[in-house]
């Protein structure tokens, strides 16, 4: 049985090479590509993918995001993330959308073959180099919610796009909404943050893996 992927980065080397990398296999076949979130989002719906491919350092809508949202409209979907992070937070908060599988971009190549067979079978799977252990105990642990479970999935939507320096019109457009609505959510942001001005969301976006650095 083939195993039909999506692969989900916003560098198109990278998503060159694992497109190589799979079809090389010849039991996985890549039937398409995304550049943003909201692509990743968009492309899954309409090809049904087996398993899709995520970095989490994606624009316009990060890849915990897209992942809640893809496991949302398809359940039968895997995700397995790929990324450069290894922080518990980081983890944590993709397994908590839903992903079924994480790797690390520096241990990737044939490990990431072996994770897309995995997930596809039902499988969790961790990059070699994390514990799963830590993973294990701090969901176990994890006593109090974080910052980010004060927001909404809208509300984290709009810091994103305000964090990478989206305009109030702009951010109004990606999502629908009016500008007035985006103003309010922004406003219930910096409150339920206790943040007080633009560099202090860009800060926590940032700390939280909203956002990547660049």
């Amino acid at each position: 049985m083939t195993i039909r992927v999506v692969l989900a980065d916003d560098h198109s080397v990278v998503r060159d090479g694992l497109r190589f990398l799979l079809e090389a296999e010849g039991d996985i076949e890549v039937v398409g590509a995304a550049a943003t979130g909201r692509e990743a989002v968009r492309v899954a719906r309409e090809v049904k993918p087996d398993v899709v491919v995520m970095d989490l350092a994606m624009p316009l809508l990060n890849g915990t995001e897209a992942t809640l949202q893809i496991r949302d409209a398809l359940p039968a979907t895997r995700v397995l993330i790929l990324s450069m992070h290894s922080t518990t937070e980081h983890i944590y908060r993709a397994f908590q959308a839903g992903a079924q599988g994480y790797v690390l971009k520096e241990s990737a190549g044939p490990e990431v073959v072996a994770a897309v067979r995995a997930v596809h079978a039902g499988r969790r799977y961790l990059s070699q180099k994390i514990a799963e252990t830590v993973l294990d105990d701090y969901v176990r642990d994890r006593k109090s919610s974080g910052p980010l479970d004060s927001l909404s999935t809208r509300e984290r939507q709009i810091l994103q796009l305000v964090a990478e320096g989206k305009t109030t019109a702009e951010t109004a457009q990606v999502l629908f909404l009016s500008p007035k609505t985006v103003e309010t959510y922004r406003s219930r942001v910096m409150h339920k943050l206790g943040v007080r001005d633009f560099a202090g969301l860009v800060r926590f976006a940032v700390q939280h893996g909203l956002t990547p650095l660049e």
